[in-house]
């Protein structure tokens, strides 16, 4: 049984790092802040969502810790992560930055 939550929990954290490179390389290569933001929050916000399911296992199963601090981190993170990312992208919309060249779609364009 310890195996298995070992694996379990290496694949949580695997796929945590995953997502977290997916992040950066968004934004290393998306052209403009709207989808460089889009990438940062979602990808980042489940990858750190991973990262700390894997170690809540992890501490559980090898160590009989119940860490209830870690599954408030996943909850709060989870509520407020893609509220922020949202948040920075309509700023950034009134504030006047422009959309990449090839963007095809402005629903704000409407509320102006």
């Amino acid at each position: 049984m310890t195996a298995i939550v070992e694996i379990l929990s290496a694949l949580f954290l695997l796929m945590g790092v995953f997502l977290f490179l997916v992040s950066a390389f968004g934004i290393i290569r998306l052209p403009d802040v709207y989808t460089r933001n889009h990438a940062a929050s979602k990808s980042s916000t489940l990858g750190i969502m991973f990262i700390l399911i894997g170690t809540l296992l992890y501490f559980y199963y090898e160590h009989g810790h119940f860490d209830f601090r870690v599954v408030l981190a996943i909850i709060f993170i989870f509520m407020t992560s893609p509220v922020a990312g949202h948040l920075i992208m309509r700023s950034a919309y009134h504030t006047g930055v422009k959309m990449w060249d090839r963007s095809v779609q402005d629903d704000l364009k409407k509320t102006r």
